[in-house]
């Protein structure tokens, strides 16, 4: 799976992979593994993910439209 809207968000924020590895406390390649869909996306990341650009996981897994999370 292409996370695409993972780096769309980040782009938005003019944010680089490093900046957002930063935040997630792991190593910029691993994280373009994650936007590029190398990997999958490990639960606990993916929500952290999620919390930092305030969109619900459902949309980052392209499951919705909506960014609203439910809080």
């Amino acid at each position: 799976m292409q996370y695409s809207r993972i780096r769309d968000l980040r782009e938005d924020m003019d944010l680089t992979q490093t900046d957002i590895a930063k935040e997630l406390f792991i190593s910029q390649r691993t994280y373009s593994y994650y936007e590029s869909g190398g990997h999958d996306i490990p639960t606990e990341i993916l929500v952290r993910i999620a919390d930092f650009f305030d969109v619900s996981v459902d949309y980052l897994l392209n499951r919705t439209n909506k960014k609203e999370t439910n809080k």
